[in-house]
């Protein structure tokens, strides 16, 4: 059983920074491929970005690529998610998950995550 966390949502100004923290409980998060996924008024759960058991691969959506870096610290069972030069069409609610299956394809889809966290919403103001 994994718990997760999120923190450090908030409203941001077109063009500015923040910073995802999700902490996870338990021994074994270094055995989960970490994803972030975000959700819209209106809309589906998209994939945002995900990360690797050691953090050495990382995947990201065409729509944050150059944006937004994912990084974990196995250490303090926490993954993070930069986010730079927010737009408005960042603004959603964001999840962290977490998926005992293998980095690969899957790792974009969210059936594949066994545990979410409550999510922090994060709000960009043009």
């Amino acid at each position: 059983q994994v718990q997760l966390v999120e923190s450090g949502g908030g409203l941001v100004q077109t063009g500015g920074s923040l910073r995802l923290s999700c902490a996870a409980s338990g021994r074994t998060f270094s055995s989960y491929v970490m994803g972030w996924f975000r959700q819209a008024p209106g809309k589906e759960r998209e994939f945002v970005a995900a990360i690797s058991l050691n953090g050495v691969t990382t995947y990201y959506a065409d729509s944050v690529k150059g944006r937004f870096t994912i990084s974990r610290d196995n250490a303090k069972n926490t993954v993070y998610l930069q986010m730079n030069s927010l737009k408005p069409e960042d603004t959603a609610v964001y999840y962290c998950a977490a998926s005992s299956g293998g980095m690969g394809g899957t790792s974009r889809q969210s059936q594949w995550y066994n545990y979410w966290g409550q999510g922090t919403q994060v709000t960009v103001a043009s």
